[in-house]
């Protein structure tokens, strides 16, 4: 079996090695973005199992996929660099790596819009992160039509008043829940009290990545993604200690460490006036919390946008739903995050 290589440097090489040859003048754009652990980094030798191998998106003018795929695949040779270069899996059939399609259908596929026109309010919160981490992940290889780039320079970040959105939206998710890990283990309700405190972890999580303009991705890499963010250490110590906790006293005393690490980390955004990052009961109960709301009211205060201004605090479409076969079909997405409106 052939030594592991990142799939994104063995892509890379794949194209500059036999793609670009193959295309010889036809005019393209080639990269390696889209779904896949790879595209994001988070690939091992345990990804080569299924659904991994060399392979490029190419992306060609209008009306001349059919025929140019056609000339690619037939000349692909069955290996590059001791891998298949068809590969596939249980829900897959084995296909060439290679796509070959217009940038316009491909893009409507993954987001749901075309990325190059005008992109709503509406648009932003209706497309998931993962697919945002997706679009602007990865690596182009080529590209000769003048499309990638800047679609993905739009879809870099969002928006300034989307962003504060988005965050209040986020910190009011934790303001909904932030007393329930003591109340649940008040009650004696400690398994209860433990899942309280991993949604809080979690969205604590997703909070930080997004006050470092990072889309989230989903769960499984979730993790992965919060511990690449420099200075992220500290932070991850409270939120694992907490999960680790026996008794919800000690559950409450790592997450209000985790709330104050990141209030500090609003303040230092300066997307609001500062706030002070301090804990304080849940009314008269016994509970330590940061009072999530104060920074979701602040950063509405300092929208601007009427269209975003004028939203409910729901959020985008990862903040009101987790069911994956929602979140990977576009349609789909747009409907849940409509719905909510």
């Amino acid at each position: 079996m052939s030594a592991f290589v990142p799939g994104l440097e063995l892509s890379r090489a794949y194209y500059h090695d036999v793609l670009r040859p193959l295309l010889g003048d036809v005019p393209h754009s080639s990269a390696l973005i889209g779904p896949g652990s790879e595209v994001l980094g988070f690939d091992t030798a345990r990804s080569a199992d299924h659904d991994w191998g060399p392979r490029a998106l190419i992306f060609v003018p209008c009306g001349r996929a059919e025929e140019i795929r056609d000339r690619v695949w037939s000349r692909l040779p069955a290996e590059y660099g001791g891998f298949a270069t068809a590969f596939g899996s249980d829900v897959h059939p084995v296909r060439p790596g290679v796509t070959v399609t217009e940038f316009t259908p491909w893009a409507r596929q993954q987001l749901g819009f075309d990325p190059r026109g005008p992109i709503s309010v509406d648009d932003w919160l209706a497309v998931p992160w993962q697919r945002l981490a997706e679009f602007t992940g990865g690596d182009v290889f080529h590209d000769g039509l003048g499309e990638l780039g800047p679609a993905r320079s739009r879809l870099r970040w969002y928006p300034a008043d989307v962003w504060r959105y988005v965050l209040a939206c986020q910190w009011t998710r934790i303001a909904q829940e932030e007393s329930f890990p003591g109340r649940a283990g008040e009650v004696g309700d400690d398994l209860g009290s433990v899942l309280a405190t991993g949604r809080i972890a979690r969205d604590l999580m997703r909070l930080t990545l997004l006050m470092r303009r990072r889309y989230p991705p989903y769960t499984k890499w979730l993790g992965s993604a919060f511990h690449r963010l420099s200075g992220s250490a500290e932070l991850g110590d409270a939120l694992t200690g907490a999960l680790r906790e026996s008794t919800w006293q000690g559950r409450e005393r790592h997450l209000s460490a985790a709330y104050l690490r990141v209030a500090a980390l609003h303040n230092r955004l300066a997307l609001t006036e500062p706030l002070q990052p301090c804990l304080r009961p849940y009314h008269e109960r016994p509970f330590q919390v940061i009072g999530g709301h104060r920074y979701a009211r602040a950063l509405m205060d300092a929208v601007t946008d009427p269209a975003v201004a004028r939203l409910d605090l729901v959020g985008t479409v990862d903040q009101v739903a987790d069911n994956t076969d929602a979140l990977t079909h576009p349609r789909r997405a747009r409907n849940v995050a409509a719905a909510v409106r």
